[in-house]
């Protein structure tokens, strides 16, 4: 069934994602460092926990959390210009690989030190590692539970599990935003340095300006630049960790069938061999292919001045479509399970906040100026 022919059927819940993102947008625009992805998932919870979604919209709420949500990821492509970023230099682009590969692997171990669930840690490494909400968002479309030994059964807990990362990318990435700067003032460090360390640091590309605005223009630019930097470095990873939870929910499901085939075995009962063959990995996820080509556009083309309007507008409409999407995502919250998990959750969070931060510093210590 195409989507044409669903407009009836993905309306309400569509135009309620809209109206929730439309809120959220408002206030971002009211107060520029409250994020609008946070916003949106936060009001989506309280729609969905106070019981304003009527049955008729579940269906476009789901929509808007899976296919708005890649849609927007892929626009963000056009954000991206890879000679810009090769611009800074090699110091600073090993401090960005180095910083993104250390944050994700150290946070998804201390995820498992802490038990905190798998999708919840994995969601988070990515917000702190790349860029926040927009990262959690980018991978939550690939990601998969554990448990999960139904390929079509892996959506119950991703909406809990992204409105604990973005809350906590959030929190300590704007308290983040206040010390960084703080601290590049306090050290003495030379423009490029400060601007490469609030960069790399720093969750969202929103609090990177922000922060980097605290002390120079020249701070700024370097920032921004070291910040996309990160950003492009989102599609291998979501590619990556897409296909490595593919393979292993697959061999999960498979084991499943087998133990399903001895049971069926035992108990005299026809056994079903083709299930276990039509289980196979999944390839990269078309919305990441979309997104790298829509880096390659932008690297290709560059910037001139007469399509900044298009690229701006394009930044725009993504930001609005991820919106609408986290306010589909946050429909789709059970209030309760955030309480239970939200402690282990956010202490992950902030130690993930720290090791990004003293990574960072020291590989901008030792690789700028």
């Amino acid at each position: 069934m195409s989507v044409f022919s669903r407009v009836p059927q993905l309306a309400p819940g569509v135009v309620l994602s809209c109206v929730i993102a439309a809120i959220a947008y408002a206030i971002n625009l009211a107060v520029p460092l409250v994020s609008a992805l946070l916003c949106a998932i936060i009001l989506g919870v309280v729609v969905r926990n106070v019981g304003l979604i009527p049955s008729r919209a579940e269906a476009g709420v789901k929509f808007s959390s899976k296919t708005i949500l890649r849609i927007g990821v892929v626009l963000l492509g056009l954000r991206l210009s890879i000679p810009q970023v090769m611009e800074l230099g090699v110091g600073p682009i090993v401090v960005i690989i180095a910083t993104v590969v250390l944050t994700f692997l150290i946070t998804r171990a201390l995820g498992r030190l802490l038990k905190v669930a798998h999708t919840t840690s994995l969601l988070t490494a990515t917000g702190t590692a790349i860029c926040g909400a927009a990262a959690v968002a980018g991978m939550s479309a690939v990601v998969r539970r554990t448990d999960d030994y139904d390929p079509h059964a892996h959506d119950e807990d991703i909406e809990d599990a992204a409105a604990t990362a973005i809350a906590s990318v959030t929190i300590f990435g704007t308290i983040a935003m206040l010390v960084v700067p703080w601290l590049c003032t306090v050290m003495g460090l030379s423009t490029q340095a400060a601007g490469v360390w609030i960069g790399a640091s720093i969750h969202e590309v929103g609090q990177v300006v922000a922060a980097a605005g605290f002390i120079s223009p020249e701070v700024t630019d370097v920032a921004t630049v070291t910040k996309l930097g990160r950003v492009v470095l989102l599609a291998p990873l979501v590619a990556i960790m897409g296909f490595l939870e593919g393979r292993a929910s697959t061999a999960r499901y498979a084991a499943s069938l087998e133990a399903r085939e001895v049971e069926q075995v035992l108990e005299g009962e026809p056994v079903d061999h083709d299930r276990a063959a039509k289980v196979h990995p999944p390839i990269m996820p078309l919305f990441v292919v979309g997104f790298l080509i829509c880096v390659v556009i932008r690297s290709l083309i560059g910037s001139p001045e007469t399509l900044m309007p298009f690229f701006n507008g394009a930044d725009t409409v993504a930001t609005l479509l991820l919106t609408i999407a986290m306010g589909a995502m946050g429909a789709g919250v059970n209030l309760k399970t955030i309480v239970t998990t939200g402690a282990r959750a956010l202490l992950l969070g902030v130690i993930a906040c720290v090791v990004a931060g003293a990574t960072s510093l020291a590989l901008t210590l030792a690789f700028v100026d």
